[in-house]
């Protein structure tokens, strides 16, 4: 894994990179549940609908302590492109949710490569601020480990879009 500074921590089941300027604290609670977020999202993009880019990306969200997951859907009109990290998104607003606590992000990147090419795109990113809370994690998929865990970064949302639009 290839993240900026922070410390690791392990579970059972995954080895996290955990990005500044989170704490231990703030894991609290989550840790032993990003392993099953990761493979729902990797269940997700196996469901990809990529035949231009042929990137597929799947996506776990948990709003209000239940788990909404999508994949990217392409579309030969390039602008109509339906990222997994939206669609998720909007299953669960669909379904009466608006606190969103966690983003789950897998890729088709190969295992190693760098954060910049796992993480959610600038649209993305804008749709998930407008349901983010001051805690709200972001999960990015980094592949299995040799010992077959999963593993991957922990990221704060507001590292990834500081300084976010806002109405008002």
């Amino acid at each position: 894994m290839n993240a900026p500074d922070g410390f690791s921590c392990e579970s059972a089941g995954g080895i996290w990179q955990v990005v500044s300027p989170l704490l231990k604290e703030d894991l609290e609670g989550h840790l032993p549940g990003f392993e099953d977020l990761v493979r729902a999202a990797r269940e997700a993009k196996r469901r990809a609908y990529a035949p231009y880019s042929h990137f597929q990306v799947g996506a776990a969200v948990v709003m209000d302590g239940s788990v909404f997951t999508g994949a990217n859907v392409e579309n030969a009109s390039y602008g109509a492109t339906l990222c997994a990290e939206r669609n998720a998104i909007a299953s669960a607003v669909a379904a009466g949710h608006r606190q969103l606590e966690i983003v789950a992000v897998s890729t088709s990147a190969p295992a190693g490569n760098a954060i910049e090419q796992r993480s959610p795109c600038g649209i993305c990113r804008q749709v998930i601020s407008e349901f983010a809370g001051p805690n709200t994690l972001v999960v990015l998929d980094a592949g299995d480990a040799e010992d077959g865990r999963i593993q991957g970064e922990v990221i704060a949302f507001e590292s990834l879009l500081p300084w976010r639009f806002r109405l008002g």
